[in-house]
């Protein structure tokens, strides 16, 4: 199927990473609605014209509009952004379900694992909406704060319809935001999930002021470990190498803007696990998904000893020091 040039985009969601898709879609002159579950959260965003819960400071296009109405908002759209946290995706879709087009194309940029059922985002959007819209996933290094600030950034639009990627890809890609297009979706939406797991851990080393030895031994070892786990789903093993692999495991280990990052450092730092979570009004996906990834593994007899770890420090099960001790003490083994 032709996609020709996108048009008229809605996003569902007005977190920061919505609005700095609204940001890029007004740049390269698309129509762009920005639609939010919480009707006053929108509305003061609206009258601001500036997200002033996720992203202060930064002005919004003049040109994007806003819509409550969940009818409204979806009408007309070509392409259909779902910016939602994980664990909240399924009931917003399914709430928006009655009024989502068929045949209109998702691009989904959330990153996470829902708990329970396992499933990726794609995989509840598919769920959800029973396979009547073609779906891509966005993702890469992209700290919010940077993207909204212009500096330059990269990103994988992931897509089995070559059409379909090579239309997001053109929607997106601006001066400064450089957009590839990739057709594994299982790789690029599970990176995007596993590097926020690995990033607490690379928080808790910053909070422990363990050292860039440690944070360097960290990344790489958690790069095997998602990608040992990518490709026993079906994953392709070059992703991992890649933007959405790689990159956005880098960036997300070493930014302090990072919320995953700056939640391992607090709790590295001494502080509990509850009041981590409570010292920002951000989600920290890492937290619910990294009981999904130890499910996962263990459904796939993947070996994950880093994110094991992280699980067994989040639930209290073990100390910092009792889970660093423990990984540096596992059997000797060949990289």
């Amino acid at each position: 199927m032709g996609y020709g040039m996108i048009q008229k985009v809605t996003i569902i969601g007005d977190g920061g990473m919505g609005c700095v898709c609204a940001i890029l879609l007004c740049e390269n002159g698309i129509d762009t609605t920005l639609w939010g579950h919480d009707t006053a959260q929108l509305a003061a965003i609206a009258k601001a014209k500036e997200n002033v819960f996720f992203l202060p400071g930064h002005p919004l296009p003049e040109a994007l509009k806003y819509e409550a109405d969940d009818a409204k908002a979806l009408a007309d759209a070509g392409l259909i952004v779902s910016a939602v946290p994980c664990q909240f995706l399924r009931g917003v879709w399914k709430r928006l379900k009655p009024h989502v087009p068929a045949g209109v194309p998702i691009v989904s940029i959330t990153k996470g694992i829902e708990n329970g059922t396992l499933l990726r985002p794609t995989q509840i959007l598919s769920e959800i909406l029973e396979g009547a819209n073609p779906l891509s996933v966005l993702s890469g290094p992209n700290i919010a704060d940077e993207l909204v600030r212009g500096l330059p950034a990269t990103a994988t639009v992931a897509c089995p319809d070559a059409a379909l990627a090579q239309a997001v890809q053109q929607a997106f890609n601006t001066l400064r935001f450089r957009v590839y297009t990739n057709d594994d979706c299982v790789g690029v939406e599970l990176a995007g999930a596993m590097k926020n797991v690995i990033a607490i851990a690379a928080g808790i080393i910053d909070g422990t002021a363990a050292g860039d030895n440690a944070k360097a031994a960290l990344i790489t070892r958690g790069l095997a470990e998602i990608q040992r786990l990518g490709v026993a789903l079906g994953a392709h093993e070059k992703t991992f190498a890649g933007l959405s692999g790689l990159g956005d495991l880098f960036t997300t280990c070493v930014s302090p803007k990072g919320r995953n990052r700056s939640f391992g450092e607090h709790i590295g730092k001494g502080m509990s696990v509850q009041a981590a979570i409570d010292s920002t009004q951000c989600v920290v996906e890492g937290v619910p998904t990294c009981s999904g990834i130890v499910a996962l593994a263990k459904q796939h007899n993947v070996e994950m000893p880093i994110t094991e770890a992280i699980y067994s420090i989040i639930n209290g099960e073990k100390t910092v020091p009792e889970a660093i001790t423990e990984l540096m003490t596992r059997e000797l083994k060949a990289e």
